[in-house]
Formats: structure tokens, sequence, C-alpha cells
């Protein structure tokens, strides 16, 4: 998801070089990595000038909600506060990073 939300709809060859660029994944991961993310509704194909070019259904921002939503309800009883306190704790002792 990564690859097409900082560079958008990429053929499959393009984003096999973009996946690589970050990962030392193979082929076969790579491509059973998206088609789980089809069936999902996260990626969807069309094709366009003769190929097949991949694009994000969801955004970064609403995998980001979402995945932060899960977290809340998960381990801190859906409760922000409880999840802003818990990081204050922990890094009290450390200082801010520029």
């Amino acid at each position: 998801m990564a690859a097409l939300w900082r560079r958008g709809p990429l053929s499959f060859v393009d984003l096999i070089d973009e996946v690589r660029r970050g990962s030392a994944w193979g082929d076969a991961t790579i491509k059973t990595l998206l088609n789980r993310l089809m069936r999902k509704g996260a990626v969807r194909s069309e094709r366009e000038d003769g190929r097949q070019r991949y694009h994000p259904v969801i955004s970064r921002e609403d995998y980001i909600a979402g995945e932060v939503g899960a977290l809340l309800d998960r381990l801190f009883d859906g409760r922000p506060d409880a999840l802003v306190e818990h990081l204050r704790a922990r890094h009290a002792d450390r200082p801010a990073s520029r």
C-alpha cells in the first residue's frame, strides 16, 4: 500500500520495483500480498494504455484512522485519553526529537 500511496497508480512491474526498494520481498510474496489487498477491496486494477495498473482504494489517512480506532478499542476501551496518558507515561523521560 505504501508504494501505491507514494507513487499513485502503478503497473505490476513498477509496483514490484517500488516495493523492492524498501524490502527484500520476492515477486511471489508481493503478488500474494497484492492479491489479498485486491480481495479485501483495498486495491483495484484497471486496464490503462494496454497495461494493468493498480490503484489504492483506501487513502493512507483513512487506513491510519481505522488502525488507530481498532487500537483504541482493543487496548484502551475506545478512550483516546487513555492512549495519550499511556504515551505520556512511557515517553516522559525521553528528550523531544527534532
